[in-house]
């Protein structure tokens, strides 16, 4: 057992140098995701701004221009950071609020599941709706519609939009909160306080 330990150790602090991966793939694989939702907010930011402050069909927020825009600047540019690995830290923390916000005030209600998957252990009475809904949308796509041409880029499936994605992300941020924007692989490492 000593001498798998001690293989196990030596082989750990061998691939150590690669330690800048992982946060670097944390930051690769949310920039775009971030980025584009802060493109969309900007692109349509009167649109945004009245679904945020909209307490009938909307979230009902005061203030729901400053509100758009500090979500839609923070998604944006604070993907773009991500990219580069700058400031890396600083800017997972209102990423995190934001991805708390959606959550709480966009997601809470359908429950974890974002696609509706009625033999999850996790499906709510919305998700265990979803199969006859799908069913029969399928019916009639398929005696309406172009079945086949209209399933060729993927199935058809039921957005139940509910928290898993945005928590996710939280996820993934606090982690890059405490990993950093990784060793060799930010611009972080090579200008932050510890290479001073």
């Amino acid at each position: 057992m000593q001498a798998l330990t001690s293989l196990w150790q030596g082989f750990f602090r061998a691939t150590q140098f690669l330690e800048g991966l992982a946060p670097l793939a944390l930051r690769l694989y949310l920039a775009p995701i971030f980025i584009q939702a802060g493109y969309n907010k900007l692109s349509h930011f009167e649109d945004t701004a009245a679904w945020f402050g909209n307490p009938e069909w909307g979230l009902g927020l005061p203030f729901p221009e400053v509100m758009a825009g500090l979500a839609a600047g923070t998604e944006f540019f604070g993907g773009i950071l991500l990219v580069v690995g700058l400031f890396t830290r600083l800017i997972s923390l209102p990423l995190m609020v934001t991805m708390l916000v959606a959550a709480f005030t966009v997601h809470w209600e359908n429950g974890w599941l974002a696609i509706a998957d009625a033999s999850s252990w996790l499906a709510n009475d919305q998700v265990m709706a979803a199969p006859e809904k799908l069913d029969r949308a399928r019916a009639i796509l398929q005696e309406y519609g172009n079945y086949d041409w209209l399933t060729s880029s993927g199935k058809l499936v039921i957005l139940n939009n509910g928290i898993e994605f945005s928590i996710t992300y939280f996820v993934m941020l606090l982690a890059l909160y405490f990993l950093g924007g990784g060793k060799y692989t930010s611009l972080d490492h090579f200008w932050g306080p510890k290479a001073r």
